[in-house]
Order: structure tokens, then sequence, then C-alpha cells
């Protein structure tokens, strides 16, 4: 997709991989709606946006809540006549446990956001899509623990959402029309929030500097190279 001029919500764009991905799309010349449920990061992301020339604007939002997704949707439509790609970014880490001994309620915790996040984005944005026939795009970010089991031992839960999001997008893949984009992100280890206490990690703006003109080219997104 040629994102110049186009409308690009993003969801967890406030900080990490999410807001790499504002700043790249913003400077091929992307209007980027970014969400997150934190007002004040959201304050702070949108500040730095659009310092660097980036039309941005942001919606306080959960994408665990379905009404609040579509709400989201809604605000792309009414701002700018429509969204042109939404890319469901938002995730968190989650216990570090084992599969055994994991607290039932942490994991559904976990896959309402890194799972159900997803299929929300999907379902609001998609019918929007599918219902105008102009061309549009979905992303997901998964990891490359959706191809492999990078993480071998405590976290099962994480790794079994990101599975989840790659068979649920290989699924939309094939059922959604010509019109509709879709591709997966599949970042490997790179510096977020969720990843700030660890290194070596690769550079957001890094990353998204190799994953912007991916979807510029149209297609399933590969796996960044292992550092």
């Amino acid at each position: 997709m040629d994102f110049a001029g186009r409308s690009v919500v993003i969801t967890g764009g406030a900080t990490g991989i999410g807001f790499a991905l504002a700043k790249r799309l913003g400077a091929a010349g992307a209007r980027v709606i970014i969400s997150e449920p934190r007002a004040d990061k959201l304050a702070e992301a949108v500040a730095a946006l659009d310092a660097s020339g980036v039309e941005a604007l942001s919606f306080t939002g959960d994408v665990t809540d379905p009404a609040s997704v579509e709400a989201l949707a809604g605000f792309a439509w009414d701002a700018h006549g429509r969204a042109d790609a939404v890319i469901a970014n938002a995730g968190v880490g989650g216990p570090r446990t084992s599969v055994i001994d994991s607290d039932p309620d942490a994991v559904r915790a976990l896959f309402e956001v890194n799972f159900w996040g997803v299929w929300n984005c999907i379902r609001s944005f998609g019918r929007r899509f599918r219902a105008d026939g102009l061309p549009s795009a979905i992303y997901a970010t998964a990891s490359e623990n959706a191809l492999f089991n990078a993480v071998r031992t405590g976290g099962g839960a994480y790794v079994a959402s990101k599975h989840a999001v790659l068979g649920l997008m290989d699924m939309l893949r094939g059922e959604a029309p010509a019109s509709i984009e879709v591709g997966v992100i599949i970042p490997g280890w790179v510096k977020s929030d969720m990843t700030r206490h660890a290194e070596p990690a690769m550079d957001a703006d890094a990353f998204a500097a190799r994953i912007v003109p991916q979807m510029e080219a149209g297609g399933v997104l590969p796996r960044q190279p292992s550092l």
C-alpha cells in the first residue's frame, strides 16, 4: 500500500513498535491515529509526532472491549472520511510461569489483549472495509514466537497467543475480499515497554524502517533476521 495521504489506525501506538510504525508511516505521508488506554502516553506520543511533522490524532481506547474498538473505527471515519488501514499492534507480555502453574485468569487477561484485541479490530474495521470495497489493509503484530518457541520456558500464554494470531490472520487472508490486503508483522526481540529490561534488542525505529517498505510492497511480512 502507498501510505501517502492514507489514514492509518495503530493500536498500542503510543510506545514501542506501534509508535515507531506511526513515525515511519507518518514520514511516508500517512495520517495516523494512535490508540491505547493511557491518555497520558497518547498525549506524549502525539506531541512527539506533531513535532516531527507527522499528522497525528489519538483515541483513548481498550482493544479488549468490542464497543471501544467500534468507537475507534467510528472516530477514524469521522476524522478522515474512513480508515485505509488498521494495525492491530496492542500486546502484553503476561505471566512468566510454567503452563501447569499459570493463573488461568492471568492467561485469559493476556488473550483478551493479544488475541481478542486483534479479532475485535478485524471485525470492526474489516466489516467497514468490506462494505465500501475500497483498497484497504489489515495488519496484526504477532511475534517470532508465532513461528517457533523462542521463549522455551515460562512463556506459554504469550507464545500460545501469538500462534493464535498467526492462525487467525492466515485464515483471514484466505477469506478477505481482494480489496483488503492482509499482513502479519513478525518482530523478533525489539525494544519496547515489554522488553525494556532485556538486552540486546533491536531498536524499534530500526525495525519499523525494515517493515514499512515491506508493507508498502504488499504481501505477508517475513520475520526480521535474528540479531
